[in-house]
């Protein structure tokens, strides 16, 4: 059967529509006409693979890394890259109107930066498969458990992807090679760091060879035997520390290698100036960042003169924060705590705006994960802060939590766009401002 493809999917896969059905087919695009065979059939939909293209999208290209289709980190090498914002653009619409009845009085112009070696954070997978001929790194398969058998990465840095058969060879010359499921991988400014997730304690000569690799390489290995907080720095002990700059404000913030950051730095400070500009943070007034992380966001408010409290759930990141305040001179305007911003009672104290008497906020930088903030929204009373920048990474939760801001709360949505965090993947991370 022929069917025209209509829209991409959230996970970039094309949607036709058969007697009302849905078939979401792999690897198409909208306005493609295409023949399909079906593997998981349900009552309302099935999912798909496209077995011929017969009108390709001029919006197809060749994708540039020869895994694409195995490797399940990309969906959607195969579409130009302004075409890609453009589909997310969509998603971010479709959901504020179709989950929220909501639209953007403005829609922002997309934030993107360049989409080729932008990935500063990542986690791989080590596997010993010896019917593909010894120790594979990489991410899995699509749909699937299994590692691909990459040798480049086209997203990662370029030293970063020439590292991988290296690393390969590396984990065959361990003494338990099949002890070492995972690579971590972070970016610093000064120094990469590749954490190794032992199960095993190393022998005399497994050290030997991580040293001998890690001088070779140019990058610092740490060693992780549970959870992120196990993670120590193995060699070289004197390497610097990890840390990314927002230039524009004057930070540098630090981070261990198994904190989350975001993954792509260049998009990452494009979003803070924005974010900025639409909060406009200003001397005397009291801003709330809310799930702060190391204080991305935090910092740069404290340094344009407001005072600045950020919230965030993990006492470690609190922490850091807190150190990353100091190492910045901003430790007057900024402070932190710790608080479950997913329970109702924790959310309370930001939902007013009582300043005047001491308490409350002028305006709040939401920056959630993807379960959103409904219960921070659901604070909001009717004197609470007059704007809020809103930063997203799932349409879904964002479109849920601006209809109570609009249709419960009194806000109306000023403004919102994409930001193409993750190109070539189907991620969408938008930011929205809110005003009373």
């Amino acid at each position: 059967m022929t069917v025209l493809i209509e829209s991409l999917d959230r996970e970039g896969r094309g949607i036709a529509r058969v007697e009302g059905k849905a078939i979401f087919i792999d690897g198409c695009l909208p306005g493609e006409r295409v023949s399909y065979t079906p593997y998981k059939k349900k009552a309302k939909y099935e999912m798909a693979s496209a077995t011929e293209i017969h009108e390709a999208s001029g919006a197809r290209v060749i994708p540039r890394c020869p895994h694409f289709g195995v490797c399940g980190g990309c969906s959607m090498q195969h579409l130009e890259a302004h075409s890609q914002v453009a589909v997310k653009q969509r998603v971010l619409e479709d959901n504020l109107w179709h989950i929220g009845k909501v639209r953007p009085e403005v829609v922002l112009r997309p934030i993107y930066g360049h989409p080729w070696g932008y990935r500063h954070r990542a986690r791989m997978s080590a596997r010993m498969v010896l019917k593909k001929g010894g120790a594979l790194v990489g991410f899995h398969e699509r749909k699937s458990t299994f590692v691909a058998d990459m040798t480049s990465c086209e997203v990662l840095p370029r030293p970063i992807s020439d590292m991988i058969v290296p690393l390969r060879r590396l984990i065959e010359g361990l003494s338990a090679p099949t002890r070492l499921p995972q690579i971590e991988l972070a970016v610093g400014e000064a120094v990469t760091v590749l954490v190794l997730r032992i199960l095993d304690p190393l022998s005399p000569q497994d050290e030997d060879l991580l040293r001998t690799f890690a001088a070779q390489h140019g990058i610092q290995f740490w060693l992780q035997t549970k959870g992120p907080d196990t993670a120590q720095p193995f060699f070289p002990l004197d390497a610097p520390p990890l840390f990314y700059s927002l230039p524009e404000f004057g930070v540098q913030v630090f981070f261990r290698p198994t904190d989350f950051t975001q993954v792509n730095h260049a998009v990452n400070r494009i979003l803070v100036r924005h974010a900025m500009n639409l909060l406009d943070p200003r001397p005397g007034e009291r801003i709330a960042d809310l799930f702060c992380g190391l204080g991305n966001f935090s910092l740069p408010i404290a340094s344009r003169g407001a005072e600045v409290l950020g919230v965030e759930g993990n006492a470690g990141l609190v922490r850091q924060a807190e150190d990353n305040a100091r190492r910045n001179g901003l430790g007057a305007n900024a402070r932190f705590e710790v608080a479950n911003l997913f329970d109702a009672t924790s959310c309370a104290a930001f939902g007013r705006n009582d300043s005047g008497a001491g308490g409350g906020f002028d305006k709040l930088l939401i920056d959630p994960p993807r379960d959103g903030a409904v219960e921070v929204v659901k604070a909001l009373e009717a004197d609470g802060p007059r704007r809020i920048v809103y930063v997203s990474c799932d349409p879904a939760t964002l479109a849920r939590d601006a209809e109570v801001l609009v249709h419960v709360k009194g806000y109306r949505l000023a403004a919102a766009g994409v930001i193409n965090m993750f190109p070539h993947t189907s991620h969408v991370e938008s930011i929205a401002l809110f005003e009373r």
